[in-house]
């Protein structure tokens, strides 16, 4: 009983602390933030020439905007991520792609070579967080081969400046050994990387669709495109030794090489040929889960008139496709493309003509159970980003006949899909006024 009462006597005054404070203080509220539970995701598989998920096949309905991680580092800019994000849903799109690199320049991710910016980095993971939340899955790219944001230019000047580089030469970044630990050390911090919201690693997060290994990448020097395709076969197969959840994509724009016969009768000039990568032979790795093309005819064809582009582009669509049902065996997807307002004579409507191609082809493919897996609008922005804008750049919203096209896109995918419970809200309302059977 001693023992007993010198236990209680010291909670019982505690206790009479507490509530004298409470009374004292009847205003003041102590409340706990109690997490939001993670929504539900699943990853991503490929079957074939298919993507499966949640026991069905996805199609995918995709945008870039590549500049999320960065608009996510500052508080007054961070709020852009999720309004876009809720507009990507809100029009039925599935996956975003963007970047999870930015080299050795402003909001730098890794500042030199394997040291990073915990600041940005826990922007990546908002960016993660947020997209998970509104049920999007990200594709994300994990260097530049143009300058922009570093790439591949910012590995070589850090190598060259430590005096181990062995070329000044951009696409030293392919076969400098040095350069290829580097990109390696960042790869596996990237991968490995335990997000600070979710508390999951970034290679066991379903909210990632799948990593891009480099964005449009070139290597001129080498135009047998041998150089490029050891890069890819070491590099995707790394990637694969940490990360065995996620799809992998090289980030092909789609050229043909020297000895692909489709060199000479698809390829947009003798140029694409010489670029040290090949559609074909790049994507035909074990390790490569799915192929991906970029379609820019304004940047391809000066001289060509409107409708001849929108010939071309189908054609161009078409081929690849038909690469990944006949050579491949894996799904294909458009993972750029874009119309630029500064043709001669520019108008919206040709803007959703070639939208439009895009879509029917994917869709044609979809119906027979293609290749044609998706495709995704470069660029989509929110209001206030004008120094992120280029002549590609769009808020569909603003465009009634725009936003009521890539709609429809989402809704007929979804159909072929049959998973109308995948739709909600305004959007499933909206599907079923178009009498699409979902």
């Amino acid at each position: 009983m001693v023992a007993g009462n010198g236990l209680l006597y010291p909670i019982l005054g505690f206790a009479s602390c507490v509530a004298f404070l409470y009374m004292s203080f009847g205003d003041l509220r102590v409340e706990l933030e109690i997490p939001k539970p993670l929504r539900r995701v699943d990853f991503v598989r490929r079957n074939g020439t298919h993507f499966v998920v949640d026991g069905g096949v996805l199609y995918v309905n995709g945008w870039n905007s590549y500049w999320l991680m960065d608009q996510a580092v500052d508080e007054y800019s961070r709020p852009r991520v999720r309004a876009m994000l809720q507009a990507g849903a809100k029009m039925g799109l599935t996956v975003c792609r963007t970047w999870a690199f930015n080299d050795g320049g402003y909001n730098a991710l890794q500042v030199s070579p394997g040291q990073f910016d915990e600041r940005v980095f826990q922007a990546l993971d908002h960016v993660i967080a947020e997209a998970r939340e509104h049920g999007i899955r990200l594709l994300l790219s994990l260097v530049n081969n143009l300058q922009a944001f570093g790439g591949k230019t910012q590995y070589v000047k850090w190598a060259w400046e430590e005096g181990i580089g062995l070329s000044s030469s951009n696409d030293s970044f392919f076969f400098d050994p040095s350069i290829r630990k580097y990109f390696k050390s960042f790869v596996k911090a990237v991968l490995t990387r335990k997000n600070t919201i979710t508390g999951i690693e970034y290679r066991d997060d379903p909210a990632i669709f799948a990593w891009e290994l480099i964005n449009e990448p070139r290597c001129m020097t080498d135009p047998s495109g041998d150089t490029l395709q050891d890069w890819i076969e070491e590099m995707s197969a790394y990637v694969k030794s940490i990360d065995k959840n996620h799809l992998l994509t090289v980030g092909l724009e789609g050229f043909y090489g020297p000895k692909n016969p489709k060199s000479l009768t698809v390829n947009p000039g003798d140029w694409a040929a010489l670029l040290g990568s090949d559609f074909v032979r790049n994507s035909n790795l074990e390790t490569i889960d799915f192929a991906s093309a970029h379609i820019y005819p304004d940047h391809w064809f000066h001289e060509q008139e409107f409708e001849d582009k929108l010939k071309y582009v189908s054609k161009w669509g078409r081929s690849h496709i038909e690469d990944g049902d006949k050579q491949l065996k894996k799904p294909v997807m458009f993972t750029e493309f874009g119309y630029s307002n500064l043709n001669p004579n520019f108008r919206s409507s040709q803007r959703n003509r070639f939208f439009k191609t895009i879509f029917d082809d994917i869709y044609a493919s979809a119906q027979k159970h293609g290749a044609g897996a998706g495709s995704f609008v470069w660029q989509f922005l929110v209001g206030g980003m004008e120094e992120y804008n280029d002549d590609f750049g769009i808020m569909p919203w603003e465009r009634p006949s725009t936003y009521q096209l890539i709609t429809e896109h989402s809704c007929r995918l979804a159909a072929i899909r049959g998973t109308s419970q995948q739709l909600k809200g305004s959007l499933r309302e909206l599907c079923f006024r178009r009498r699409l059977k979902l």
